[in-house]
């Protein structure tokens, strides 16, 4: 069976919560049915100049380590709000947007020779809060959390402690930002556990929410053609 999503593309910015969004989309118009396998990948201005792997951020805790050299070992480290980092004889650093293995290799060309012969360089996230998924709605712990690595919907659910007891599973919504536009795909827990269609990728900035009737009603005149979700429909929407 191909895989196809719900995707709304809303008519004015989305705040950060899932409630605070859905209520904009009255004035959405002018319905386009079509199809498409996945809920589109943000690219990498959405996240915020972040690809995979994991790029670091603004405010993001770093643990970075000089092999054989005490005093800058187990050095703890927070990027202020431009990204930049202060690293004891390397100076300033812009970390934001790059790639821990990237700074690892920023920091040792500014030690080499005239402070260290040979350095090697580690440098480990050990805290993140600028790449985040918000979790929303009838999960358990609702929330802002890290997206390292490969996070799927059901894996998002699951950080967040699962779903409450009497949470809609087939009235989960996530709201993404795709090429500067805003998104949206509906998705029914019950039909991925049952294999009709895939888990689909999370990524950060995303937001989920689980169970909000609000969130549903968006889909209304596509919930008429598959009302369980388990062929569902691509919808593009724009205004008048």
């Amino acid at each position: 069976m191909r895989n196809r999503f719900l995707l709304l593309i809303l008519s004015t910015a989305l705040a950060s919560c899932g409630s605070s969004q859905l209520g904009s989309a009255g004035s959405v118009s002018d319905v386009k049915v079509v199809e498409s396998d996945v809920l589109p990948e943000p690219t990498r201005l959405d996240l915020f100049e972040q690809n995979r792997p994991y790029l670091i951020g603004p405010f993001d805790k770093l643990v970075i380590d000089v092999f054989g050299i005490e005093e800058l070992s187990k050095q703890e480290v927070q990027t202020d709000a431009g990204g930049r980092i202060s690293f004891p004889l390397a100076g300033i650093i812009t970390a934001a947007g790059k790639t821990p293995g990237e700074l690892e290799e920023e920091i040792e060309s500014r030690l080499r020779g005239q402070y260290v012969r040979d350095p090697q360089v580690t440098v480990n996230l050990k805290e993140t809060v600028s790449q985040v998924v918000t979790i929303d709605g009838q999960v358990r712990e609702p929330g802002l959390y890290p997206v390292i690595g490969r996070m799927t919907l059901m894996r998002a659910v699951a950080v967040a402690k699962g779903t409450a007891e009497f949470a809609k599973l087939d009235d989960v919504v996530i709201f993404r930002t795709v090429n500067g536009q805003k998104m949206a795909a509906l998705y029914n827990l019950k039909a991925i556990r049952r294999g009709y269609y895939n888990d689909p990728e999370v990524f950060a900035n995303d937001v989920v929410v689980v169970g909000d009737s609000q969130a549903r009603r968006l889909f209304k005149d596509g919930l008429q053609l598959a009302p369980t979700l388990l062929t569902p429909l691509v919808y593009l929407l724009t205004n008048n």
